[in-house]
């Protein structure tokens, strides 16, 4: 049963933000400590709160989500932003990469902020070539035909490492789009490297199945990243000739680019250079124009920090705002946000921080950054670091119990000092599931 609700909450949560466990980083990781006082957290505000039936409402569940979610994006920024115990005044002393042609080239500092790197370090880059994947396009062949005789078919696939063998059967009446539907699944499913695609022409009457490699760029000594080989029987061998997937329409090609005027070449388009900057190729130079890559001035870098804890801010406004026809009390949830930012607004207006008509904070860059750039800027960063913690704060308890700001009815009080938990209501605010008055 509880397998079965962590699924549903689960596949609620992937259809609504296309959520998979590969999207998290270094702040969604937590120690035990942390968990039990989030789970403390949790009992305390549970044992103080009435209770309460959910009204009716298809969004409800959207809601606590969305709230939960945007406070999710506030707490790791406000993580990152306190990194060491450290306020936003470090970014200071953040060496942070740059690119005057993002399109072309974007880069990362990988080296360590204490370290003797000249922040005045610059090199050229003009991108001739991207590195390419290997593609094997197969034949289109008509959809809902049916060209394959039901029954077992092999082939291999070889890489420059290892080979796999695969093994496929066709029943009766499948259609050659079937066929190459189960293909594609049973090539995607493998973990191999390889992505594979059904292709649709023009007319929607023919289909092909594509595979491409996940690796680009090929060695001296290679000719391909990969082949396919059917098996040696003749029906095996006629079912990939009607495929036609073991034919390659685009191989694989590295790199080219110029590095302050020297042609070099890689197999991938990000690497390292001077194993100081890592470097991701995104398009090529236009003739003769190179991509300058060096470090940002500091005040650029705590303007970044500080942009982003606007977004993150903003962000929860907009969640209060999209539900604020159907949510009685997301009217609560935007008061409170404003609150934040308004306690601040004096000290904002000094440092080019505005709030707009519909409550958001709007930089103006040029003013922030010859602001941090004049001296005597102690107070700006003091205000900066109370705000982030205030807004970090309230995110904490959004989290906790994202159902305070939901329209509900409440049932009835806890009788004051014999207060005690519940963990249906638990239940509605960590795990999402709302009273449907079964």
């Amino acid at each position: 049963m509880a397998a079965n609700v962590m699924s549903v909450a689960y596949n609620q949560l992937n259809a609504m933000y296309g959520l998979s466990n590969t999207t998290s980083n270094k702040y969604d990781a937590h120690k035990k400590s942390e968990l039990r006082s989030t789970y403390n957290s949790i009992i305390k505000s549970n044992k103080e709160s009435p209770l309460y039936r959910i009204k009716e409402g298809a969004d409800v569940r959207r809601f606590a989500i969305d709230i939960k979610e945007q406070a999710h994006i506030i707490k790791n920024t406000v993580a990152a932003l306190s990194e060491d115990g450290k306020g936003i005044e470090s970014a200071l002393d953040r060496k942070v990469a740059s690119s005057n042609l993002p399109d072309v080239v974007t880069a990362e500092y990988i080296g360590k902020d204490g370290d003797d790197t000249d922040a005045n370090t610059k090199f050229q880059m003009e991108v001739r070539q991207l590195a390419t994947p290997q593609v094997n396009t197969g034949n289109f062949i008509r959809r809902n035909a049916h060209n394959f005789k039901p029954g077992s078919y092999r082939f291999d696939l070889n890489t420059n490492t290892t080979s796999y063998e695969f093994q496929f059967n066709v029943n009766p009446n499948e259609s050659n789009e079937t066929v190459q539907a189960k293909l594609r699944k049973l090539i995607n499913n493998a973990n191999i490297g390889l992505h594979s695609e059904i292709l649709t022409d023009e007319k929607g009457t023919h289909t092909a199945l594509q595979i491409t490699s996940a690796q680009t760029g090929l060695r001296a000594d290679e000719e391909n990243l990969f082949e396919i080989i059917p098996e040696a029987n003749k029906d095996s061998m006629d079912a990939v000739n009607l495929l036609g997937i073991d034919r390659i329409s685009s191989p694989a090609e590295n790199s080219s680019f110029l590095l302050n005027g020297n042609l070099h070449a890689s197999y991938s388009n990000t690497f390292t250079v001077n194993n100081m900057f890592s470097v991701t190729l995104n398009g090529v130079s236009e003739p003769g124009q190179a991509a300058v890559i060096g470090f940002k001035p500091s005040s650029d870098t705590v303007a970044d920090q500080v942009e982003a804890l606007i977004h993150a801010y903003n962000g929860m406004i907009d969640t209060a705002d999209r539900y604020s026809n159907s949510q009685a009390t997301s009217s609560k949830l935007l008061r409170d946000v404003k609150a934040i930012a308004g306690s601040f607004s004096d000290s904002f207006e000094k440092i080019g921080l505005t709030t707009s008509e519909d409550g958001k904070l709007v930089m103006d860059r040029d003013t922030f950054t010859q602001t941090i750039s004049s001296s005597g800027f102690g107070p700006v960063f003091d205000t900066l670091n109370r705000f982030r913690d205030a807004l970090g704060r309230h995110a904490e308890q959004a989290s906790i119990n994202p159902m305070n700001y939901v329209d509900k009815v409440v049932v009835a009080y806890k009788n004051p000092g014999r207060t005690f938990t519940t963990p249906y209501i638990t239940s509605i605010y960590s795990g999402m599931m709302v009273d449907r008055r079964c």
